[in-house]
């Protein structure tokens, strides 16, 4: 299916240190889902298709240091689709499949 018709969720974020931990968390916490990326200077979309899984121990691993979940959100610019999220687990998925 071409990437325009595939519909998109996932944080888009500031900072170029969160946004690389959080890519390589979510390739570990999403594994075989396409992860895609666009820098656009100010801001970084990290995206997958449908549901994107970020775990606390996964983004602490990739940072190489404790940090909860809610520490992110000043850096969380945006976001596409819906949010859920607890202490261990933030996950961005899209209420209908269509």
């Amino acid at each position: 299916m071409p990437h325009e018709q595939v519909k998109l969720v996932g944080p888009i974020v500031r900072d170029p240190e969160l946004a690389e931990a959080l890519i390589t968390a979510i390739e570990v916490d999403n594994p075989g889902v396409e992860v895609m990326v666009d820098n656009r200077g100010g801001y970084i979309r990290i995206h997958t298709p449908q549901r994107c899984r970020i775990t606390r121990s996964s983004l602490q691993e990739a940072l190489g240091r404790s940090i909860s979940l809610t520490q992110i959100e000043p850096d969380l610019v945006s976001f596409a689709g819906r949010i859920r999220y607890d202490e261990d687990e933030l996950l961005f998925y899209l209420e209908r499949e269509d």
